[in-house]
């Protein structure tokens, strides 16, 4: 399931006063979508939770959020995590970088990044807004 809508679940969810938390690595999408709390891990998408075969570090971040859980109140609350995929942030290079074809051309066909939330539909942008 895709990253906005789960966000959108989870609104929907609060609005029925159950509390959520979502655990993202995707700052942009969770921003944009406005989940009531969310807690943010800056780490390759599909690996929210840690790293693969590394128990301690998964419970650590389960037990950091939920404690992030107990003591976020405002609506659109996202907090980082103190946890690092690697000690720098060169794994970044291959996860962010667009492969080059073989004439040296990028396959890259996505749209540039920006600090600002994007949205498919402007109906998707005033149902975000009006919530925040």
């Amino acid at each position: 399931m895709c990253h906005q809508s789960v966000g959108l679940i989870a609104r929907e969810i609060e609005a029925q006063g159950i509390p959520t938390l979502s655990l993202t690595s995707a700052l942009s999408i969770t921003c944009a979508v406005n989940p009531a709390r969310a807690v943010y891990l800056d780490f390759p998408l599909g690996h929210t939770a840690g790293k693969p075969h590394q128990p301690e570090m998964q419970d650590a971040i389960i037990e950091a959020a939920l404690r992030a859980f107990e003591t976020m109140e405002s609506p659109g609350s996202v907090e980082e995590l103190p946890f690092h995929w690697a000690p720098t942030d060169e794994w970044k290079d291959s996860v962010m970088r667009p492969r080059a074809v073989g004439s040296g051309e990028s396959s890259d066909d996505r749209s540039e990044r920006s600090a600002e939330p994007q949205y498919q539909l402007e109906s998707d942008r005033e149902a975000a807004e009006s919530v925040g």
